[in-house]
């Protein structure tokens, strides 16, 4: 049995029906206005120039949502790429200062099999990766002031156990 399969509305009206509504959950996601703006005319010229993969299991506003949520969040990930790449590469680091670190990184990662699941997320993510706390809480569909208590928390329990071990955080 096929289901029937549903068409979008044309595109000048999907433009003009969920332009702000496309912007406002952009702006939400991303944190800047002018970025955000970027993000929506880039979802909607996608959308204009090629099929859009509505299959009609959805309606039509639920599907753009859950569309510009994911064009935000990777518009956020592709960001945070081009920063590092504007950055100067460091001077290599001595094999002395690779072994501390390199020591230092498998504390902290034994330290995080000792928090919550969610904790151990938001440290890797804000301590490791270097997300900020509207990224990670976009990414992990969480509301920033969770991620900020994780945080927290998990940073809390994880220096009580690399103090408990004896090692310096």
């Amino acid at each position: 049995m096929d289901a029937a399969v549903i068409a979008l509305p044309p595109f000048a009206e999907l433009y003009r029906q969920y332009r702000t509504r496309a912007l406002a959950i952009a702006r939400r996601i991303v944190g800047d206005a002018d970025e955000a703006e970027d993000v929506v005319q880039d979802v909607f010229t996608r959308l204009a120039q090629r099929p859009s993969g509505f299959d009609g299991r959805s309606s039509c506003s639920t599907w753009l949502h859950r569309v510009m949520v994911n064009s935000s969040i990777n518009w956020l990930r592709a960001r945070k790429r081009r920063e590092r790449l504007q950055h100067e590469p460091e001077s290599p680091a001595s094999p002395e200062a690779q072994a501390v670190g390199s020591e230092m990184q498998r504390h902290f990662e034994e330290a995080l099999d000792k928090v919550s699941e969610q904790q151990r997320q938001v440290l890797w993510l804000r301590e490791m990766r270097g997300y900020s706390y509207p990224e990670i809480a976009a990414m992990l569909r969480i509301p920033e002031g969770t991620v900020k208590s994780a945080l927290h928390r998990g940073r809390q329990r994880a220096l009580a156990e690399l103090e408990e071990r004896g090692q310096q955080p």
